[in-house]
């Protein structure tokens, strides 16, 4: 299996971290985004939204980190990361949909505005989007922090999916001014998936890229 990603890109660390975690056979390719690879007709073919992370399985495409995932969890004999039982998959896709529908935009748009767009010279960041931005992360990330309370994983009682799906932005927290400073609950939960061995691994195979894209 092959695995397109780029170090800078969120979405791509979360289908990197669950493959480390799982041990899955995949061999990591690097797309450089900086210089537009991602906007070329062979990548195209790959994923026609022109984004990473992309799973190719001996010609079965699969582009979107959660979808990507979860068939690699699901193709792992004797995997925990993503439960069997009815229920317990049902609250690890919750938190999984939950990331993707509302943390995601907020960081993105922070992470685009206060780094990215530097990176690439395109000007100061916007301060509505900024405004609007820190508004939604101090609302979805209380909702988390709330939810972390008495908590040491996301969904149930291990570490699953859900974990590496939601942590994997917040690697950005310093670069994209994400205002989470005051999430004790979140501090803490994410210096354990820090400390996790997938972590430093994924940490040590992709150093950081200047990026456009992702």
């Amino acid at each position: 299996m092959r695995l397109y990603h780029h170090p800078l890109s969120s979405n791509a660390r979360r289908a990197v971290l669950a493959a480390v975690h799982l041990q899955a056979p995949v061999e990591l390719v690097l797309v450089d985004l900086a210089h537009g690879e991602q906007r070329t007709p062979g990548f195209l073919q790959l994923n026609p939204n022109h984004r990473v992370p992309v799973l190719d399985d001996d010609g079965f495409v699969l582009w979107e980190s959660h979808a990507i995932m979860q068939y690699l969890a699901d193709r792992t004999p004797g995997q925990t990361l993503y439960p069997k039982g009815l229920r317990e998959r049902a609250d690890v896709n919750r938190w999984l949909f939950w990331c993707a529908a509302h943390l995601m935009p907020a960081i993105g748009a922070l992470n685009w505005e206060n780094h990215i767009k530097g990176l690439l010279g395109l000007g100061a960041p916007d301060p509505a989007i900024v405004a609007r931005g820190e508004e939604l992360v101090r609302e979805f990330g209380g909702v988390l922090d709330a939810h972390l309370a008495q908590r040491t994983w996301i969904s149930g009682d291990a570490l699953t999916l859900a974990d590496f799906a939601i942590a994997a932005p917040l690697a950005d927290s310093a670069r994209a001014r994400l205002p989470v400073e005051g999430f004790t609950n979140i501090q803490r939960w994410f210096a354990g998936v820090r400390a996790l061995g997938a972590w430093k691994s994924a940490e040590s195979q992709n150093p950081h890229q200047a990026t456009s894209d992702g």
